[in-house]
């Protein structure tokens, strides 16, 4: 299920960020930004949790991911709202990691 949901999330963030970028425009720098910083800190909290299993580090982390992820999807929503709604399954999927986290985080002391 895990590989099946991660194309579809991967799919719908490349569309947002191909929707953003054909409106051009100052806000354009921003959106991209935000959308490397995001595709770059998603990759480090597969290391941390996975390769590190410091699941504390990777809870908080995965905190500032989501934020990350929010801010990303505010100003796609602002340049294309279209943009922007294709990035909450991503905010609901990385909610839901968070939870797994906390709870493997609490099983493994």
């Amino acid at each position: 299920m895990f590989p099946i949901a991660w194309t579809i999330l991967y799919v719908l963030m490349g569309i947002g960020m191909a929707l953003v970028w054909g409106e051009g425009g100052e806000r354009r720098k921003q959106a991209l930004a935000l959308w490397i910083a995001q595709l770059a800190m998603n990759f480090t909290w597969s290391l941390i949790f996975f390769n590190a299993q410091n699941y504390l580090f990777a809870l908080v982390w995965l905190v500032v991911l989501w934020l990350l992820i929010l801010a990303m999807t505010l100003v796609f929503y602002r340049i294309r709202p279209a943009a922007g709604l294709l990035q909450i399954p991503y905010l609901i999927w990385v909610a839901f990691a968070g939870y797994l986290n906390y709870a493997i985080w609490q099983l493994n002391p």
